[in-house]
């Protein structure tokens, strides 16, 4: 492109000055597009609430309200990100696992097309330290924490008929967000696992402001997604610091990409809302139906069960379920357990690589697959991170991240391709890996006395 773009410079002399033709694409460029649609990729939480409240419930949400709640709780996360990029960005401890991957793939890749091109013009891109660039004032965070704080009690306030939460939610909602993002983007940046809020969100709303399922839903997105939100450009943050991007561009690419990711989200839900009759109504849809809505019924019926129905009548007092409780009281001393056996015994190396919040986090994937997923996880992560790691570590060195990035790269090529070449035309592939459960008893209740066809009676 820079053969081939013209050299002009439009608004010359002003503070709109720029010229289309920058000079030769560089791995710079390349990482802050990656930014930018990181910033977008994700899905907009936010949108089961919309789906939710009008289809499901049946209840009257506006535009502006969903758009200001769609809104806030994807640029909340800013807020939390510039409060601690200081202790999860700047550290080299904090290393955070999945952006080697990346930097890996954008580092082979430019040597590849460097050699392919015979000595393209070379880049300039590890040379410059950091410091060189101008940072991110945390004002600019601090306006953004303000402002997305003021409007989310504004809409909640305002439209309270339709959202439910009390401004109170809407702080506690925050305090929970803040309190939770040092520590969860600890165990993040150190192990690629984070564990999640959502259920304590609607464990802790569902206590407080029971019978009130909207509540339930807005206070989870703004104590759990703005959450996580934060976590991913605090990732993206460390990505633009491996690879010396200017922090200013960085924050720039973040913020346009999750401007007009949420703005392309709300007007498709709305379309689509207004356009396709009985979105989601899974009793007036063909059985064939593309438009079930499955994630928004998770969302829908994890509402029901934490916000209309309540934690207290299943895990309280008027529940059946009281004992789970000290599962909490479990994961709060289990790391101290692991510390004090490291201390007892120091010589037993293997002690101090017991991490709880990896080994209780990693089950939080099972419930949506097979157990199949599992056991090839450990298989490619034994042989890795163990066989090749410990006897053939420059191998290692060399291919361990590639591969990373290519696996993942060829799931998703793999996954369009197989939308496209079958899904479109309604072929499917029925193998004993999308098969289901292969014991047929595995759906059959175990409460004493429910009778079921094909099914013992316990």
């Amino acid at each position: 492109m820079a053969r081939t773009l013209p050299h002009r410079i439009f608004f010359k002399d002003t503070m709109f000055e720029f010229d289309l033709n920058s000079g030769p694409f560089n791995i710079k460029e390349h990482v802050l597009i990656t930014i930018f649609a990181n910033s977008g990729a994700g899905t907009v939480y936010a949108t089961h609430i919309l789906s939710a409240v009008k289809l499901l419930y049946k209840r009257k949400l506006g535009f502006l309200p969903a758009f200001l709640v769609m809104l806030t709780t994807q640029v909340l996360g800013f807020g939390w990100a510039g409060l601690f990029r200081k202790y999860l960005v700047e550290p080299g401890e904090m290393w955070w696992p999945s952006n080697l991957v990346q930097v890996s793939l954008f580092r082979d890749l430019w040597e590849q097309t460097r050699r392919a091109f015979g000595g393209h013009k070379k880049v300039d891109i590890h040379t410059k330290l950091m410091q060189k660039y101008k940072s991110v004032p945390m004002w600019w965070f601090w306006v953004i924490l303000v402002v997305n704080i003021a409007l989310i009690i504004f809409a909640c306030q305002y439209y309270n008929e339709s959202l439910q939460l009390p401004w109170w939610g809407v702080l506690l909602a925050c305090g929970i967000a803040v309190f939770f993002t040092l520590p969860i983007g600890i165990i993040n940046a150190t192990t690629n696992q984070q564990p999640g809020l959502n259920i304590i969100t609607e464990y802790v709303i569902g206590y407080l402001y029971p019978e009130r399922p909207v509540a339930n839903m807005c206070f989870k997105v703004y104590g759990y997604i703005s959450m996580n939100q934060g976590l991913t450009f605090l990732a993206d943050f460390k990505l633009g610091h491996y690879m010396k991007i200017p922090p200013r561009a960085m924050f720039m690419g973040q913020v346009v990409g999750t401007l007009i990711a949420v703005m392309v989200y709300t007007l498709t839900a709305w379309w689509l809302m207004g356009d396709i009759p009985y979105l989601c109504d899974t009793t007036m849809l063909p059985r064939d139906s593309p438009w079930t809505c499955p994630m928004d019924r998770v969302f829908f019926d994890a509402s029901v069960i934490w916000g209309l129905v309540g934690p207290r009548r299943i895990f309280g007092d008027q529940g059946e379920y009281g004992n789970i409780n000290w599962f909490f009281l479990g994961g709060a001393v289990a790391p101290l357990l692991v510390w004090l056996a490291h201390k007892a015994f120091p010589s037993k190396k293997w002690i101090r690589l017991i991490h709880m919040p990896v080994l209780l986090g990693s089950t939080a994937m099972m419930p949506p697959a097979s157990a199949v997923n599992f056991t090839s996880w450990i298989i490619l992560g034994f042989l890795s991170g163990f066989v090749v790691f410990r006897y053939k570590p420059e191998v290692w060195k060399r291919y361990n991240y590639i591969l990373s990035g290519g696996l993942d790269a060829g799931t998703a090529f793999m996954t369009v391709l197989l939308f496209i070449a079958l899904g479109l035309q309604n072929i499917g592939l029925d193998w004993w890996g999308n098969s289901g459960e292969g014991c047929p008893l595995a759906t059959c209740p175990t409460a004493k006395g429910i009778m079921v066809d094909g099914c013992p009676v316990v």
